[in-house]
């Protein structure tokens, strides 16, 4: 009865740690960095250019789905047309089309934020 409470209680903490431990090591750096003197306008650099998060991620979102859909179009025809089994072809497939589906989004993505 107790162990089915610590999977998502342990599961908090451990985020919960994560982020408490990210917040407090960039505030004690940008501290560090204020005792040396060193201008507070470093730590904006680069965020007035950037593309929106929400572009780059419907592009990616959009990408692995346009490959997913490619793998298994592409897991269809071989399975037809070969002697291979369905076990193993649909999920290889589908995985290295979602990869180069990531991969063509992220590319986009990067050119997005040239622009």
């Amino acid at each position: 009865m107790m162990a089915g409470i610590l999977v998502p209680l342990s599961f908090f903490l451990m985020v919960f740690g994560i982020v408490y431990l990210v917040y407090s090591t960039r505030n004690r750096e940008r501290l560090a960095l204020i005792e040396k003197g060193v201008d507070a306008s470093i730590f904006f650099l680069g965020k007035e250019k950037s593309v929106a998060l929400w572009k780059i991620i419907v592009v990616n979102l959009a990408f692995l789905l346009i490959g997913c859909g490619v793998g298994i179009f592409l897991a269809l025809l071989i399975t037809t047309y070969t002697s291979l089994e369905d076990d193993a072809v649909y999920p290889s497939i589908i995985f290295i089309m979602a990869g180069v589906g990531l991969l063509a989004g992220f590319r986009t993505a990067k050119d997005l934020d040239k622009k």
